[in-house]
């Protein structure tokens, strides 16, 4: 088994609350992470002329039950992709930079890449961003994280010399899971209502190296409303490198 391999199935076998409550550690109060921890070490930034490949949005939204069991809901899911399209879009005018997006139907081609993101990202998240008791000792605090070859397909399709990928989970309490909530608190149990979790990173597809990347972990915002959603996408990207 190759470590392609490896760390999509982890990706498939995590349960979302799960993954939601380890990223959450010691995250509730920091929205992104600090500039100084979001850029590789040695990347000086982009040019204007260089050409950025967004990759379709991977977005899922959930709802939690009483017993905080979160349970996929494909309306909110769709609500939200289609609020996050939108967001990005009014970004990608401010970013000053030449993005370009896959042809319509060849996003199917390079799903491999979107669920390795999804598992790269996550252990960025868990021993870069979050650190502490999670950090790795061998990366030194650094954001030295790769996708090896793996990315070279999509800058053979795209032309573009950097990618830039946008994973997203929310969710959000039920009627039940909010009484449940009430009832919990009066007996001094404090129990969560739904968290956001966000990563985005900008990825060199010639060497596979993330050269910059940003959460979110908090229990705000609200991807079924065009507004909170641009204001969510305005946090995951707020320290984006800007072309020079």
């Amino acid at each position: 088994m190759t470590i392609r391999d490896f760390f999509l199935r982890q990706v498939r076998r995590l349960s979302v609350t799960g993954l939601l409550l380890v990223l959450a550690h010691g995250a509730w109060a920091q929205a992104s992470s600090p500039p100084h921890k979001s850029v590789a070490p040695g990347f000086q930034g982009l040019a204007v002329s260089e050409k950025i490949l967004l990759m379709p949005v991977d977005v899922e939204v959930f709802s939690l039950s009483a017993g905080g069991v979160a349970e996929p809901r494909a309306d909110w899911t769709a609500a939200a992709l289609g609020h996050m399209k939108v967001a990005i879009a009014h970004k990608k005018m401010q970013l000053r930079a030449s993005v370009v997006e896959l042809p319509e139907g060849a996003a199917d081609e390079f799903e491999e890449q979107v669920g390795l993101h999804a598992a790269v990202a996550s252990s960025i998240a868990l021993h870069h961003s979050t650190g502490g008791m999670w950090a790795l000792p061998s990366k030194a605090g650094l954001l030295d994280w790769t996708f090896s070859d793996a990315v070279q397909p999509l800058q053979a399709r795209s032309g573009a010399r950097y990618g830039l990928f946008v994973w997203v989970r929310d969710s959000y309490a039920t009627a039940e899971r909010k009484a449940a909530m009430v009832a919990l608190a009066l007996l001094g149990v404090g129990v969560s209502g739904g968290v956001q979790t966000g990563y985005a990173s900008l990825v060199d597809l010639q060497t596979g190296r993330v050269v910059w990347f940003n959460r979110l972990a908090r229990a705000t915002g609200d991807l079924r409303e065009a507004a909170a959603a641009k204001e969510s996408i305005e946090a995951l990207l707020s320290n984006f490198p800007a072309p020079r």
